[in-house]
């Protein structure tokens, strides 16, 4: 929920830490017409051009480097914090509402100096995590019982005082959960293969399959909860208006300015008080009229970090599915083969040709909301379906990797994981339950006895 990777092809947005305004920004006070605003939501969000950067955003789980199970206190995360704000990295170092950390990178020219700079980065903190007595951990969700919210901010308290009218899952998405999210360049104005209606449309039929491929949250405040990856069902669970992606018959421009602008409002910025806003106001009833202050540009900016469907345009697009995965390079991964099946024209057909007979099984709400997604979630690739269309996935992209000039030790690596999980229908998740649960012949982990049961009493190891 943090300031994006920026590709160059994109303006800059404001961070999803607090508003930043655009240049041309409105005078606070000033009202535009609705008209104004869908202009302005169509030239933004999406910057048309060739596919050249890439970006990515790593949060991390923070644990003790000595002990996992031990609960790291509010105090000495904030101490943490303090020190890691300073160090000299290339990425942009953000904290999340619960403690998480996150990294942003800047936008690379290629996905090879994408790894190289986000790895150097990765170096610096880590070992001034080591210094603290702390490590960063890569799961999609906190597996021991979660602490406070750690930042106290007006955007926050709103956002947790607003997400909670649909339940607990939106202040666990805030508070502990964490991910590996990639950025893209959305693609030509033209059609074809590169143009960005295709890539719109294979972000969201390759999304499921990446969720399945890369589920790494199985247990969350100390229980297994029958999801391979939890924090998917998380985000299914946040109230659509917020978390569901527009529908994908329309052209994309007009189909997420439509959903911008009927979206809940989450919060009214205020000088003094809490930013609060009436129940159910949409953003098109605020340009209306139906509130007394009149909207901004600097409204809508902000207006769109609080939106959160599992693809983002933010003029680039921003995969936002994909669990934080395991071990100190693992991120690397999800990476490689999305930028692969993305920025290789061959690849990317037939990417599509192999994810494009998924959408048959969308039926029942838009993405995240219908059974294809929730069945990524809780099956990853025990499902059949997707374990094929991921398994082909994996060996286009591998195959793309030398042509985008990835280096032969990300090639190598992305094959080990392929050979590891993928080939064999199992993701990150699987390793863990393998390790709490029994499993016999004919009976996947999510299904074995312990499925609902405690890990180790109240915590889970990291």
């Amino acid at each position: 929920m943090s300031q994006s990777s920026i590709p160059s092809s994109a303006s800059p947005p404001p961070s999803d830490g607090g508003p930043s305004a655009w240049p041309g920004t409105s005078p606070p006070g000033t009202g535009l017409s609705e008209e104004s605003f869908s202009d302005l939501v169509r030239g933004i969000c999406f910057k048309t051009g060739p596919p050249r950067t890439v970006g990515v955003e790593l949060e991390w789980l923070v644990h003790d480097a000595a002990d996992p199970l031990r609960k790291v206190c509010a105090d000495r995360l904030r101490a943490a914090h303090t020190v890691l704000k300073d160090l000299p990295l290339t990425s942009l170092f953000t904290v999340e509402p619960g403690g998480q950390l996150e990294l942003s990178s800047a936008p690379a020219p290629s996905l090879a100096v994408c790894v190289e700079q986000v790895s150097a980065d990765m170096v610096v903190l880590r070992g001034a995590l080591a210094a603290l007595g702390l490590r960063v951990t890569g799961l999609g969700t906190e597996p021991s019982l979660p602490g406070e919210r750690l930042l106290r901010e007006p955007r926050y308290d709103a956002m947790e005082r607003y997400l909670d009218r649909a339940g607990p899952a939106g202040r666990h998405m805030m508070r502990s959960s964490a991910s590996v999210q990639v950025c893209l360049d959305a693609g030509y104005e033209e059609p074809g293969p590169q143009g960005h209606h295709r890539r719109w449309h294979l972000a969201h039929l390759l999304g499921p399959v990446l969720v399945a491929a890369f589920a790494n949250s199985p247990v969350h405040e100390g229980r297994l909860t029958g999801w391979r990856s939890t924090r998917q069902s998380l985000w299914a669970e946040i109230e659509p208006g917020r978390s569901a992606a527009p529908p994908l018959d329309a052209e994309p421009r007009a189909a997420w300015t439509e959903r911008v602008l009927d979206a809940p409002v989450m919060c009214v910025r205020a000088e003094d008080g809490p930013w609060d806003a009436p129940e159910g106001l949409t953003f098109r009833d605020w340009v209306r009229g139906e509130w007394p202050r009149p909207v901004t540009e600097e409204d809508l900016a902000y207006h769109l970090t609080t939106l959160f469907p599992p693809v983002r345009p933010r003029g680039h697009l921003e995969l936002r599915m994909i669990d934080a995965q395991p071990g100190e390079d693992g991120w690397r991964v999800p990476l490689a083969v999305t930028c692969a099946l993305f920025d290789d024209a061959e690849a990317t057909e037939t990417a599509y040709r192999i994810v494009k007979p998924l959408a048959e099984r969308a039926t029942g709400g838009p993405a995240p909301h219908n059974a294809l997604w929730e069945d990524a979630a809780r099956s990853g690739l025990a499902d059949p379906e997707l374990r094929e269309a991921a398994t082909a996935c994996f060996a286009t992209a591998l195959q793309a990797l030398p042509r985008l000039g990835a280096g032969e030790e990300l090639t190598a690596q992305v094959a080990a994981f392929t050979e590891r999980y993928t080939r064999a229908g199992r993701c990150p998740a699987d390793d863990f339950l393998d390790t709490c649960l029994d499993i016999r012949p004919g009976r996947g982990p999510a299904e074995g006895p312990a499925a609902h049961g405690t890990v180790r009493g109240e915590d889970a190891p990291a």
